[in-house]
This record gives structure tokens, C-alpha cells and sequence, in this order.
């Protein structure tokens, strides 16, 4: 069973179980007094109570950590307060007192919202991650370098966050001794100051990190659940895992392929015959996209453009290919 649907399967149970408690509740009250209208007291407060939970539940840590920080603050301005008068240091008129407590309480207060900020990078995802599409990179994407040319043109929305382990890696990748490894890492880091100066995005770095995970995968699933965000990646295992957690997976290979284009049997189109096929007699080109087109009876037009027509199109792993035959 899926991660998501255990959670949901948690929150009904949840709430039927509260259904069930309120109804008890009235049978109780209905068989000492005989009143029916507790019937409909226990059907609104059990709506009441599912609509409280749905809205405070999801953030029930930061206002524990909230109304502790508010009582902790109470009884230090309490201690301050008397600290300071019994020392003689400053007499303040006991009137000021309560100004004094209403300060900390609310520094108190306040504090658990500042410490989630914090580990956002500073940036309030917590209060966005609801309204606003968050999308997270992945290290193959960075270093890909075709994210950049997809925000230019403006199919890339929303708020693209790139956490600090991900830069990490990165960095981890140009200083290697290998020159391909340092060459595509050093590249990627181009490719996030050209996203950066992209007005079209808004781009952000997170510092949030998960020291109990190991794998850089493992800690993008992480903080994907924890922001509700999608991942953008091109990594074909973490796209598989992602999905088992009911995370949402953004690939630019699929991009790539749902762009290119849509040949019917009959078709036609000028072509390039650049190369000689593994058949006997055939001819191959290719098409600006790169989709390769296998030209029958083509070997005696190679270095030459000619109009084929198309006669079927094969899907494989690697790509499409197209056969066509020369237009007579």
C-alpha cells in the first residue's frame, strides 16, 4: 500500500472514530433525558470538529512549539522581573510589569514560526507550500543544462527550489579528478546562474537537510513530502521511487518525447540522406529533433535531399524511428 493511502486511510478512521464518540455521547444523554435534539448537537459537533482538525492538525507542531514558547516566556519576564527589582538594579512601577510580560510572551510566541522559517533557508515555505506550486531540482536535471532553455520559455512556473545538499553534490562533482564528471558539474553550476538571472521563475535555495537519510534521492523524496512540491529530475530510478510515494514527477526526457514530431503513414517530408542503414539498399537521416529516419531503396540517394513519404512509425527504448520510402 502506498504511503499516501495509509495517510488517508489514518485521517478516516480518525475521524469516524470521533463520529462515534459524539453519537455515543447523545444515545447517553438521550436515554437519561429523552431529548432528540442531542442528535443534532452531536452531528455539528462532529462536523465542527472534523473541519478544526482538518485546518489545525497539519500544523498542530509549530502551535504546540507556539503556545510553550508563550508560557516559557511568561515565567522568564516573571523571573527577569523580580531578578532585576530584588537587586535593586532598576525600579521600575509595578504597572510596567505587565508590558513586560506581554513583550516575551509574544517573543515567545513567535520564536517556533522564526525556527521554521530557518530551516526553509529563511524563505516562508511553510506558509507557501499550499498556495503556491513548488518545484524541486534534481541534480541530473541541473547538470542536463535543458531546464534552463525550458524556463526561457516559460513552461517552467511557479517557485523552483534547489536544496543545499543538491548544490553539494554538485560542487562534490566539479571538484572530481574526472574531467567529464568536473566538466558536466561545472556546466550545471552555469545552468543555475542563468536560472537565477531567469525573471521568468523565482528560484530558491533551501538549506533544509535530513542528516538520518543517506542518499541524495532519499532526502529529495523527503522534502518533497514535506513541502507538498513536485520533482523535476531525468534520474529513471528516483523517478520510480517517487512514485511509490505518491510524489508527482516532472521528466524532461518525457518533455523531450511528447515534443516531437507526429508522423502519419503517408506523410511526406524532405530529408538529408546522410548514412547507408543495417539493411540492404537503405538510406538514414535525421530529423532536427534528432528522431532517425530509415529511408527504403534510399542507399543510392545518400549525400542527396529528397522528398520521402512515410509508411510507419516504431517506438522504441532508445527513440522513434521513422520509415519512410523515396517519393516517386
Amino acid at each position: 500500500m502506498r504511503q499516501g493511502s495509509k495517510k488517508r486511510g489514518k485521517n478516516f478512521l480518525r475521524r469516524i472514530v470521533v463520529a462515534i464518540m459524539f453519537f455515543v455521547l447523545a444515545g447517553i444523554h438521550f436515554v437519561l433525558f429523552g431529548q432528540w435534539i442531542t442528535f443534532v448537537f452531536a452531528i455539528g459537533a462532529t462536523v465542527l470538529t472534523w473541519f478544526l482538525e482538518a485546518w489545525l492538525y497539519p500544523k498542530r507542531g509549530v502551535i504546540l512549539f507556539a503556545f510553550g514558547g508563550m508560557i516559557l516566556g511568561y515565567f522568564v519576564a516573571n523571573l527577569v522581573w523580580n531578578v532585576v527589582n530584588q537587586m535593586a538594579l532598576l525600579r521600575l512601577p509595578q504597572a510596567y510589569q505587565f508590558y513586560f510580560l506581554a513583550a516575551m510572551m509574544y517573543v515567545g510566541f513567535y520564536l517556533p514560526y522564526s525556527a521554521k522559517r530557518l530551516a526553509f533557508g529563511g524563505i516562508g515555505l511553510e506558509e507557501e507550500k499550499s498556495s503556491v506550486e513548488l518545484k524541486i531540482l534534481d541534480t541530473s536535471v541541473i547538470i542536463d543544462g535543458r531546464i534552463a532553455d525550458v524556463a526561457d520559455t516559460g513552461f517552467l512556473s511557479g517557485v523552483v527550489i534547489i536544496p543545499k545538499f543538491v548544490l553539494n553534490e554538485i560542487q562534490a562533482l566539479a571538484d572530481s579528478r574526472d574531467p567529464i564528471k568536473r566538466s558536466r558539474a561545472r556546466r550545471g553550476l552555469d545552468i543555475l546562474n542563468k536560472l537565477k538571472e531567469n525573471s521568468l521563475i523565482e528560484l530558491r535555495i533551501v538549506s533544509r537537510d535530513f542528516p538520518d537519510i543517506r542518499g541524495v534521492d532519499m532526502k529529495l523524496i523527503a522534502l518533497a513530502k514535506e513541502l507538498h512540491a513536485n520533482i523535476v529530475t531525468n534520474d529513471y530510478n528516483l523517478n520510480k521511487i517517487a512514485k511509490l510515494d505518491d510524489i508527482r514527477i516532472l521528466n524532461i526526457n518525457d518533455l523531450a518525447n511528447a515534443l516531437k514530431m507526429v508522423f502519419l503513414p503517408g506523410e511526406e517530408l524532405e530529408l538529408d540522406v546522410l548514412k547507408e542503414g543495417k539493411e540492404p539498399n537503405q538510406g538514414v537521416g535525421y530529423l532536427p529533433d534528432g528522431t532517425m529516419v530509415v529511408v527504403a531503396n534510399g542507399q543510392s540517394y545518400i549525400g542527396r535531399k529528397v522528398v520521402v513519404k512515410v509508411t510507419s512509425v516504431l517506438q522504441t527504448s532508445a527513440g522513434r524511428i521513422v520509415f519512410t520510402e523515396v517519393k516517386k
